[in-house]
């Protein structure tokens, strides 16, 4: 048992190790520089040895990105914690962060939102949080299955559910709403990833919540019964 434990132990040495040499690379170069030898080269160990932790570099590169993410959470607890904001003022607000914090830092949000993972990504955000558990323990428990959860078409589901029960919106609308706000992020996004605009961060946040804000303003004008009939 002892042995067992001993292993436990190491392995997760080795894998915060190989996660915290990849963030200071990431913090200094950017994470379209990361390589497997220049992480390999600053933890002190060969490429090979990287792979007996990690399947692949994505995964890496996600796990050192999520050491980024805390000023985020935190400001996101900090919406749900203030007594004073209403569900759908929280939801807004919410959704304002998600867009200044992804548009201020757009290789950071792509690494742990957009990026193809592979298999299981959820499974890859339980592990981290397994690893770094102070970075979940102040959220409060009813927020923490947001944070859970690495698809972004399901993080703002909780609250939209909460919004249908204090009646401001439909509950056939819930799933149109919710594509329809991270369509208009995504297409954002892409375009300020992609230098395809000259926005600064603060004025694609602006643009995004204009569009945002209108289709929650007018939740209950739209008709999404046929949406919902496919995702069932």
């Amino acid at each position: 048992m002892r042995l067992k434990k001993n292993k436990a132990i190491q392995l997760s040495r080795m894998w915060k190790y190989f996660v915290e040499a990849t963030a200071e690379i990431i913090e200094e170069e950017g994470v379209a520089n990361v390589t497997i030898r220049k992480i390999a080269d600053r933890a002190g160990y060969n490429s090979a040895t990287i792979y007996n932790y990690f399947s692949e570099i994505s995964h890496l590169i996600f796990f050192a990105s999520m050491r980024f993410l805390k000023p985020y959470t935190e400001a996101i607890v900090q919406v749900y914690k203030n007594p004073q904001l209403s569900t759908l003022e929280k939801y807004l607000q919410m959704w304002e962060l998600f867009c200044r914090y992804s548009f201020k830092h757009p290789d950071i949000f792509h690494a742990i939102f957009v990026a193809d993972l592979g298999s299981h990504p959820n499974e890859l955000l339980k592990h981290y949080y397994s690893l770094y558990p102070a970075d979940i323990i102040d959220i409060p428990e009813p927020l923490q299955p947001i944070f859970l959860e690495q698809n972004v078409s399901k993080r703002g589901l909780p609250i939209l559910e909460q919004l249908v029960k204090e009646g401001y919106i439909k509950p056939e609308n819930v799933h149109g709403i919710n594509n329809m706000t991270l369509l208009i992020w995504n297409g954002m996004f892409t375009a300020f990833l992609n230098n395809r605009h000259s926005y600064d961060p603060e004025e694609a946040t602006s643009k995004t919540m204009l569009y945002i804000r209108e289709i929650v303003r007018n939740a209950n004008c739209f008709s999404f019964a046929e949406e919902e009939k496919q995702d069932t």
